[in-house]
Formats: structure tokens, sequence, C-alpha cells
């Protein structure tokens, strides 16, 4: 599970068959790269929708031909071609790849989340469709399935913004809801520099409760998977919820103590993927 860049995406686990690797790296290749036009580089925000809107262009030019081996330049081609070929033989729905460039575009129009329900909504764009991609590519997916790996999904997007906290902050962004923070008294452009006060405690431990609820609320998926894809659900749950206990272990003070995992984690990561289902 990679925390560091594209959400907890399982690109390249070792309990990934090495046949569906291919698959996954396509999805991969398409989400990290529309991810890097909408946060990294010095691109203005007019040139990132317009590098996003080619990625929309070159989608739809897969829906109406199937599997086009030319997208009209080699950066495209190399993102796209791959993904053509795997979308159509796993029948992944090119909506999730439209949700997920919605999100991004959202990223580059950034406007801070009114409340939880605004900030669920995002989640539901830039996280639940990767979970649901995933169920393609495995021929998991039913009602069930769906719904608990969107509540996976959502509580890893979560995990990652309290984890980014501070580095977010650097790009202008807070991804806490406005009214938590009011309610809380709590202005986090000033909180960075102070010493983590109640208030911001109180804060962190509600946000964490919510997500490790969501988190848990997702985890029977684990049950109605079989094999390989079971033990990287199992691992993916588990490294989210260390995640969200290193946070508690640091009391909130994500500003200065950036959570990651260690090699020390992944033995206990591992011990409760084995024991806690």
């Amino acid at each position: 599970m990679s925390v560091d860049h594209y959400e907890n995406f399982p690109v390249a686990s070792a309990l990934i068959p090495a046949a569906l690797r291919p698959a996954i790296h396509a999805v991969y290749a398409f989400a990290r790269s529309a991810d890097d036009i909408a946060d990294e580089g010095d691109l203005n925000p007019a040139a990132r929708l317009e590098k996003l809107q080619a990625y929309r262009t070159a989608l739809r030019k897969i829906q109406q031909s199937g599997n086009p081996d030319d997208f009209g330049s080699s950066e495209l081609n190399q993102v796209f071609i791959p993904l053509a070929t795997i979308i159509r033989q796993y029948h992944l729905p090119i909506s999730a790849f439209q949700d997920l460039l919605t999100a991004f575009e959202s990223d580059v129009r950034f406007m801070p989340f009114a409340n939880q329900q605004a900030l669920l909504e995002y989640c539901r764009f830039s996280a639940n469709p990767v979970g649901l991609l995933m169920l393609h590519i495995y021929q998991a997916v039913s009602e069930e399935n769906i719904v608990f790996s969107n509540q996976i999904c959502t509580a890893l997007q979560l995990v990652n913004f309290w984890q980014d906290i501070a580095i977010d902050l650097n790009k202008n962004r807070v991804y806490l809801p406005q009214d938590s923070l009011h309610q809380h008294n709590i202005t986090v452009q000033n909180q960075a520099s102070e010493k983590i006060t109640p208030e911001w405690i109180g804060l962190m431990r509600e946000q964490i409760a919510f997500t490790r609820t969501m988190m848990l609320a997702g985890a029977p998926l684990v049950k109605n998977l079989r094999g390989r894809l079971a033990w990287e659900m199992r691992m993916i749950i588990q490294g989210g919820l260390r995640i969200l206990e290193k946070i508690e272990n640091v009391n909130y003070d994500v500003f200065n103590q950036r959570p990651v995992l260690k090699k020390p984690d992944w033995a206990i990561i591992s011990w409760r993927a084995l024991t806690h289902f």
C-alpha cells in the first residue's frame, strides 16, 4: 500500500497476482498522471484544466472507438493506449475514470469544504472510483461489495488528509470541514505555529473516530473476497487504521510529526491482518 503519493493505491503489491498487475498499473498510471497535472509543477490553473480536459477527450475516444491506437500525443498515448486495452478487457466503467477527473478538477479549483457532507461528496469522486475499478479487475463486483468498498476508500482518503494536514496547508488547502473548525474555534492557518490546544485535540479526536468507524464499517468486504485480494484488503485496512493510531500517539500533532508507516508498523499490520478479521 502506498501512502505517499496517490492515496493508498495498492500498486505493485506482491499480493497482487502477476496476471492482474498490467491492469492495475494502467489504472494507476492514469490516476497518478492526472493527479500530477492537478497538483505538481508550475502550470497555471487554466493550463491544468486544459490538460485534464484532454484526458476527458481521450476517455470519450475510448468509449466511442473501443481500442484506439493513437490519442494525438506521445504523452497521452503512454497513458491511454494501455488503459484502453484494460478497459476493454475488464469491462471497466468509463464513468469511474471520469469521476476521478472531476476530483482532480476540483483540486485545481480548490474551495474549502463547508461541512462533512461536502467532504464526503469529494471523496465519492476522488477515492471511491478506485475501489470500484479494483472490484471490476478482480471480478468481485456486487452491490454489497461496492458499498463496503466505498466506505473503505473514503476512509483511506480521510486518513490521507489527516496524515497530510501540514503538507496540504503549505498548498493553501484545508480539508477539515469548515463547520467543525468553527465549532471548535480553530483557525488552521494559525494552528501550525501554535501549541497543540485542547480545541485542536477535540477536533482531531472527532475526525479520527469518524474515519475509524467508516473503515471498520467497510471491513466486512474481506469476507466476500477470495485469495490474494482478500489479503491485500486486510493489509490496506489495517494500514489505514495504523496511521490513525499513530496520529493519536503523537497527540494529534500532525504539524511536527507526520505519521508514516515504518518496518515495525508493518509487523503490527501483518499480525492484525492475520488475526483481526
